[in-house]
């Protein structure tokens, strides 16, 4: 009896397209997913980031009464400063900023004893804690990996110096070498200060401490236009006023006329490439002129351009200046991070209000403010 054999029958073309169809629709559907995953995990990792230095803020506070800063150094030979080198004195240079200060409080107390006070960061003394990279000082979600000026080590994370200069100078709780005399200029009358907690009169939950600001970027091919996206973030624009109307002018319509030049801006303004790399470029540096560097100040909402006007006296070209505009930038979608007086840490969104969001930058200018406004 003859056995009949049933050859099995494979795929069609047509089940094959459909079974790749439908694999290629599942991925399409999870990727986003798993994006939005990773990117909650580096928010989180970035908030966590923020409370620890609000955290280290307090404990400093415990030990010294008062919010760091940045240090004046001490002065010392030009040999201590920068062996093989001769002379007698060390000129006028950089100062250690408010996160060295910090770093016993950040489990960093080996680089902080590593740290010279006598020389500033900038000096050879004190390379080995400048070009040492913290992870604690950087966002996962900035997409820069490389330093935007080598060797220095960056940092995301920038103190809140405060509203508008034209409105009033040094606002913000971390604020130093601001003279005693709050009309005079930095330095003007030889008195400087350290601000204590009893200083946020307004209330540690309604001041910010801390927020994050995108890197400078280093190595640009090209020029970098508003309309160019994130890279504008990380940039920075002039604009155009007549003259400088002055700092502590107590006008809020001053402040408004120079950020709607800077918002005005057209899309093809090209950002100066001189400074585009400054941009938190090192986080031993300080400077009370240079907010570009280690600080942020609540002048344009989050995720907006930085502009200066270049009629500001003192303004420190493009690291940003007392009077110049400054804002938070970040990787995260729809905001930034903040982190408060308190301790606590908040997401404000991209569209806060322009008031809620000047008034969560100053200590002591007496705003009312809740906390649905932010």
């Amino acid at each position: 009896m003859r056995h009949r054999h049933q050859s099995s029958r494979g795929f069609t073309l047509i089940e094959l397209l459909v079974v790749i169809a439908i694999i290629a629709v599942l991925i399409a559907l999870l990727l986003p997913a798993v994006q939005a995953a990773r990117e909650a995990a580096r928010r989180a990792q970035c908030t966590n980031n923020l409370k620890q230095l609000g955290l280290a803020t307090h404990n400093y506070i415990s030990t010294y009464n008062s919010f760091p800063g940045d240090t004046l150094f001490l002065g010392a030979s030009i040999t201590t400063c920068c062996p093989g080198s001769t002379g007698t004195s060390v000129g006028w240079g950089w100062n250690a900023s408010w996160a060295v200060s910090l770093l016993p409080n950040l489990e960093q107390a080996p680089l902080y004893s590593a740290y010279n006070f006598s020389c500033t960061p900038d000096q050879p003394t004190n390379s080995t804690v400048s070009y040492n990279a913290i992870a604690s000082f950087l966002c996962p979600s900035d997409s820069q990996k490389t330093r935007p000026n080598p060797p220095w080590a960056p940092t995301n994370y920038r103190a809140n110096f405060g509203i508008p200069g034209v409105v009033r100078m040094w606002t913000g709780p971390i604020v130093t070498n601001y003279t005693t005399n709050p009309g005079a200029w930095w330095g003007a009358d030889g008195n400087l200060a350290f601000f204590g907690i009893e200083s946020v009169t307004d209330g540690t939950s309604s001041t910010a401490l801390f927020s994050e600001k995108l890197l400078g970027i280093n190595g640009q091919g090209g020029p970098i236009y508003i309309s160019s996206g994130q890279l504008a973030l990380r940039a920075v624009f002039d604009f155009t006023a007549s003259g400088y109307p002055g700092y502590n002018t107590g006008s809020y319509t001053i402040a408004q006329t120079n950020l709607s030049m800077c918002t005005g801006l057209p899309g093809l303004t090209v950002a100066d490439p001189n400074y585009t790399p400054l941009g938190g470029f090192a986080w031993s540096m300080g400077y009370p002129w240079h907010w570009g560097v280690n600080g942020y100040n609540h002048y344009g909402s989050p995720n907006s351009i930085s502009c200066i006007n270049p009629s500001e006296p003192g303004s420190g070209g493009g690291y940003g200046g007392v009077g110049g505009n400054v804002p938070p930038t970040s990787g995260h979608p729809g905001g930034v991070n903040v982190g408060l007086a308190d301790g606590s840490v908040r997401f404000v969104k991209n569209s806060v209000g322009l008031m809620p969001w000047w008034a969560l930058g100053s200590r002591n200018q007496g705003e009312v403010l809740s906390s649905d406004q932010y």
